[in-house]
């Protein structure tokens, strides 16, 4: 693809259309959808119905799942020194301002409804003493909390970095309530070009530890918070397959988001055709990725017919959760891998619009078969009401209530690396105190 066309407009133009506010009505929406979610979900609390609970847990899991793997990939973008995404990587980072809600709610969860969302809190069952241990509350409840924690300031650290940079080029302007934040990012801002080095070197060493954190992170996470509700179960690529589903969804949501900022902004000189098909690219490789995880999963513990693996996809195979198991595979592998092999469906907006709506409600279904056999069991129909549908909308309302607020707040679009004549001087890695390119070993 041509580098050209995005990366020779002036900073004018690329400050005046990353300062245009989002439509009003959206944050008053997401608040509205956010305070009706809350509520039915104090009221299952304050009523002691544990679906409350159980609707929460599968929740969190996928919009953190989305909001954390979204930051890994703008780390990515580092790592590889990538220059095709300079325009539209900050439509990722955006998602970070999800995260310290999450860890709310992760604290919430085992602080004040580990009896409820976890089936083996109040009564053990036998188990091997190794996961008697590894479950044990004060060690489950640290380690879930101080992991998560850690990749939480990582993840914010990093795109604090990645915005003061855009932000110190930029006229002042935004949200009136980051206006405090911006000036923090200002103060001692200092010449362009040792900025853009010293802030390109510090992100290289971010994105490092932050891969390292993240996939370790996940998971330990996806065993605390999803395998362990059958705490008889175990899988070495449990992990894997539930934070790359996240990857995967992200991928999809940057896929809509890019349209719709492109429209709203008149932006078709800095997100361009060729990052919809780049991006179309990615979600169709990391479908087929999330297929292969799932199936190889699946296939060693079939063949290898141990009672304690395979009892857990005998349960999700069978009476009242089969159709949901089934719905999961086909929504987010089977249609959006044959639908996306074509460069036409990468490209249209309609059929991405379609790929990525499958794959948004295949994970989430995905999350609720997680979730809800291990804690209910064998049951003639799966329990779905407006305790999942309703804590669902003030989840995604409040996603979007913190999404909108980053977007506004800050520039949309990476000034600095696609403005400045000194951008692809970081190509190749120079010491920021002096300047000098560091020697080849370094």
């Amino acid at each position: 693809m041509s580098l050209t066309s995005p990366f020779t407009v002036s900073r004018e133009r690329v400050v005046s259309a990353g300062a245009k506010q989002l439509p009003p009505v959206i944050r008053p929406i997401s608040l509205a959808l956010a305070a009706l979610g809350l509520a039915i979900f104090v009221f299952g609390v304050a009523t002691g119905n544990d679906r409350a609970w159980h609707a929460f847990h599968v929740n969190w899991l996928f919009f953190t799942t989305i909001s954390s793997a979204a930051v890994m990939f703008v780390a990515v973008q580092r790592i590889t020194t990538a220059r095709w995404s300079r325009g539209i990587i900050r439509f990722s980072e955006g998602f970070v301002a999800f995260l310290p809600l999450a860890l709310v709610g992760l604290i919430v969860m085992i602080v004040f409804g580990k009896s409820h969302v976890y089936p083996w809190w109040t009564q053990l069952p036998s188990l091997q003493h190794e996961k008697q241990v590894y479950l044990a509350h004060r060690f489950f409840a640290l380690r879930s909390i101080l992991v998560f924690a850690a990749l939480v300031a990582l993840q914010l650290w990093y795109v604090w970095t990645s915005v003061r940079l855009d932000v110190g080029v930029s006229p002042e302007g935004g949200a009136k309530w980051a206006a405090g934040l911006r000036a923090r990012m200002r103060a001692g801002f200092g010449e362009e070009r040792r900025e853009l080095h010293s802030t390109h070197s510090l992100q290289g060493k971010l994105a490092v530890f932050m891969t390292i954190l993240f996939a370790f992170g996940w998971v330990v996470l996806a065993w605390d918070q999803s395998m362990t509700l059958d705490p008889h179960f175990y899988s070495t690529m449990y992990g894997w397959q539930v934070f790359m589903g996240g990857w995967l969804v992200s991928l999809m949501v940057l896929s809509v988001l890019l349209r719709a900022f492109n429209k709203y902004l008149h932006a078709g000189d800095l997100i361009t055709h060729a990052h919809y098909h780049d991006v179309g690219k990615l979600c169709f490789a990391f479908t087929a990725f999330w297929g292969y995880l799932t199936f190889a999963q699946f296939l060693v513990i079939w063949y290898g017919n141990l009672s304690e693996e395979t009892h857990f996809f005998t349960l999700r195979l069978t009476h009242a959760w089969k159709n949901w198991t089934v719905a999961t595979a086909m929504l987010t592998f089977v249609v959006p891998f044959f639908g996306l092999l074509g460069v036409k469906a990468k490209m249209w907006a309609p059929s991405m619009f379609f790929f990525a709506a499958c794959s948004f409600v295949g994970l989430w279904i995905a999350r609720y078969v997680e979730v809800y056999p291990s804690v209910y069991g064998v049951m003639g129909n799966a329990p779905f009401s407006f305790w999942e549908a309703g804590i669902f909308l003030g989840f995604l309302g409040a996603w979007g209530f913190c999404y909108s607020s980053f977007m506004d707040a800050f520039p949309k679009f990476r000034v600095v690396l696609l403005t400045s004549p000194y951008r692809d001087e970081v190509q190749v890695p120079v010491d920021p105190r002096t300047m000098e390119p560091l020697p080849a070993h370094e």
